[in-house]
């Protein structure tokens, strides 16, 4: 029996590979669009809607895709906010309080962010009186050391506020990231499990910066996501 040659066998390998990366994007894509759309719909309802759309695939795969891409049905929005177990979870403060002056409260949240090929996720910080975006990141991973910067930034930048606002991410109640609200007095507020409105600011900004920008111009690289995102906060 003849053999194959190793180079046309992992010619053919990488080929069918890039077919099935390019058909996951497709799909990436188009969860990350509907989930804009209806936030409330669950692996179930996905798989009924790409059945719908003529995709033959089953529940577990759109889990799996839906996992890669951060989001869950409903409340709590994109999983971008995994807890940590050994970190101290503090108090919601803003519940009923009326924000009548700059630099009374502070927030901040990551959401994940589709490019042509790939995803990158983005670190914002807001000042909720004048909803300024004070200072923002493009990491390719969710650690704590890029929100430590982003923090550090704003803080450099803007001065300090009274409260400062997030939800219970790990990156977000990490020691790294509450000494630095801790070591200058700032009270730290944490929204409450499966509370996306308690954040509700940012969260609206995300919206509007996917609709108004990123989908708009569908950013191929990262380096053209910081262009256009640097002109869009400053607009």
């Amino acid at each position: 029996m003849a053999g194959v040659a190793c180079a046309t066998y992992y010619n053919k390998k990488q080929r069918q590979q890039h077919k099935v990366d390019e058909a996951e994007l497709v799909l990436l894509d188009l969860l990350d669009a509907e989930y804009i759309r209806h936030p409330f719909y669950g692996s179930r309802r996905m798989t009924v809607w790409l059945r719908f759309l003529g995709y033959l695939i089953n529940r577990k795969h759109v889990q799996r895709l839906m996992q890669k891409l951060g989001l869950a049905g409903m409340a709590p929005g994109p999983k971008t906010s995994a807890a940590h177990p050994g970190h101290k979870i503090s108090p919601y403060l803003l519940r009923g309080l009326l924000v009548i002056r700059p630099n009374y409260v502070w927030s901040v949240d990551i959401s994940s962010v589709r490019l042509t090929r790939g995803f990158v996720y983005l670190v914002g910080i807001m000042e909720w009186y004048s909803r300024k975006v004070l200072s923002w990141r493009l990491p390719n991973t969710m650690d704590a050391g890029c929100c430590v910067d982003c923090l550090e930034e704003a803080i450099k930048h803007y001065g300090k506020p009274d409260i400062f606002n997030s939800d219970q991410g790990s990156q977000f109640t990490s020691d790294s990231f509450t000494q630095v609200l801790l070591d200058r007095d700032i009270r730290i507020s944490m929204d409450g499990r499966g509370r996306a409105l308690d954040n509700m600011f940012v969260e609206r900004l995300w919206r509007n910066v996917r609709y108004e920008d990123i989908y708009l111009n569908r950013y191929a690289t990262v380096p053209e996501l910081m262009l256009g995102l640097t002109k869009y906060f400053v607009f």
